[in-house]
């Protein structure tokens, strides 16, 4: 089948710096993938708000006490209201491939400020197997 005029978002730079979206944070989005670090993960979750990745978002994100349908409406709204404009790492400690927890230190820029935040890595069930999953802020400014 002939290509179209449209490009390919695939073959389009991955949001969170890290190459092309194909070879970068889309086979995680995709499943085809599990991140391996904790960095890895909160470079996908980046590219999951800018891709409004509901589905990735909240997968990564365990939240049991909340209504999924309140969170994925919440979730929404954010990625629809909120233009991302690149991603700068900080400081990263532990959350390697043989770790259980980590921190990761990034600056998300939007149109009108930046977030800066520190963020908390766990893996599901502290099994160093386990999926890395995204706790919550340790710190958070923006």
């Amino acid at each position: 089948m002939p290509g179209g005029f449209a490009v390919s978002t695939d073959s389009a730079p991955c949001p969170c710096g890290g190459g092309l979206y194909r070879d970068c944070c889309g086979p995680l989005h995709r499943g085809d993938q599990r991140a391996q670090t904790a960095e890895q993960l909160m470079r996908s979750r980046y590219s999951a708000f800018v891709r409004e990745d509901i589905d990735y978002l909240l997968a990564t994100h365990p939240e049991p006490n909340r209504d999924p349908k309140v969170r994925r409406a919440e979730l929404r709204r954010s990625c629809r209201q909120t233009r991302w404009q690149g991603l700068t790492l900080g400081a990263v400690h532990a959350g390697g491939p043989k770790d259980r927890e980590g921190t990761v230190a990034f600056e998300a820029r939007f149109k009108g400020g930046v977030l800066q935040e520190t963020s908390l890595f766990q893996r599901r069930d502290d099994s160093p197997s386990g999926d890395w999953l995204y706790i919550r802020a340790l710190e958070l400014r923006g």
